[in-house]
């Protein structure tokens, strides 16, 4: 079977091939009438555009990169779906890195060490501070996933950490619990989600009165081991805490595992809250109250400005974008989510 042309596509859109053009190289002047009729005729022929074809004549190769610490790591995982879901949709494919959190793999990835080969770069930095990334991430189009402290010159896509950790603690709180440990604050990296959710635990701590029972467990990685060696800690060496916030899910797992083993009961005993609602979550005995970031929205959204950025539609200052979060309240909290505000009919 010969493969599908440009031309097969005009054809059964009713269109011209300029308008498939178009349409392949995602050209902002198109109608969305336009634009679902030639794609459900993309579809149902299974046309590839001619990706060298367009590298000659566009100088763009179709492709962007998206640079993360960890694809093991489940929220990295589901992110890197949802950034290649919302890229396709765009014309554009999508090559993934992993820099395992080190500045020598972020800095090569940050001074385009692809740059022949991609037309943009998404990137989650952990190791870098924010100076060094303004100072190299102008050699190729870049938005930051902002899950640290971000320069204020790069585009960047974020999730309120301190409002989040914040509202976590405020929730066992208003459970009753009193003696709230934080685990998961950053040890040996620079300034990022670590500081900024521990600032949102101590604000909701201070609020309460209770400044001076702030306990927090840096750990050098965000793992379920780093879970297991957090309970250790706390129960050897503190008074026994009635709370964890758990600065992810995967430590909130191994606390879980590691609380178990004590005999200690969740939530009677101690209750738990993690951060990212990894599909794991909702499985975990008992299942795991956590923050819920939008991540589907943080992956559409980054691709949105840098391809906006690509395209040229997007050309004001450097894009800042707060994204969702919300507390999903399950088994290990024991507690229920607050009734939504009602306005009388």
């Amino acid at each position: 079977m010969n493969r599908p042309r440009m031309v097969d596509v005009a054809r059964l859109a009713g269109v011209s091939q300029k308008t498939v053009s178009n349409v392949v190289n995602d050209y902002e002047h198109v109608s969305p009438q336009v634009r679902a009729k030639v794609q459900a005729a993309i579809d149902e022929l299974g046309f590839v555009p001619n990706t060298t074809a367009r590298t000659l004549r566009t100088g763009r190769t179709g492709i962007i990169a998206l640079a993360v610490p960890n694809l093991s790591t489940p929220y990295f995982a589901e992110l890197a779906q949802y950034v290649t879901e919302a890229a396709e949709k765009r014309g554009f494919t999508v090559l993934i890195d992993q820099t395992d959190g080190l500045e020598e793999r972020e800095r090569r990835i940050a001074e385009g060490r692809r740059r022949q080969v991609i037309d943009g770069l998404i990137f989650s930095p952990l190791a870098m501070s924010p100076a060094d990334i303004a100072a190299v991430a102008g050699s190729t189009p870049t938005l930051l996933l902002g899950e640290k402290e971000l320069p204020a010159s790069v585009d960047h896509v974020v999730i309120d950490n301190v409002r989040a950790a914040r509202e976590a603690t405020e929730h066992l709180l208003h459970l009753g619990r009193r003696r709230i440990a934080a685990v998961g604050a950053s040890r040996g990296r620079a300034p990022g989600t670590g500081s900024l959710r521990v600032q949102g635990y101590r604000d909701a701590l201070t609020a309460a009165g209770l400044a001076d029972a702030a306990v927090t467990v840096p750990t050098s990685r965000l793992q379920r081991q780093s879970g297991v060696e957090a309970v250790e800690t706390l129960f050897d060496d503190h008074p026994a805490p009635d709370a964890l916030f758990c600065f992810n899910d995967l430590v909130a797992l191994g606390a879980l595992h590691a609380l178990r083993l004590r005999g200690i009961r969740v939530p009677d005993d101690v209750a738990v809250v993690g951060f990212d609602d990894i599909e794991e979550a909702s499985y975990s005995n008992p299942t795991l109250t956590t923050v819920r970031p939008d991540k589907q929205g943080i992956a559409t959204t980054a691709v949105d400005v840098l391809v906006g950025r690509l395209n040229g539609s997007l050309q004001d200052e450097p894009y800042e974008r707060v994204l969702g979060h919300e507390l999903v309240v399950r088994e290990s909290t024991g507690g229920h989510a607050p009734m939504p505000n009602v306005s009388p009919s």
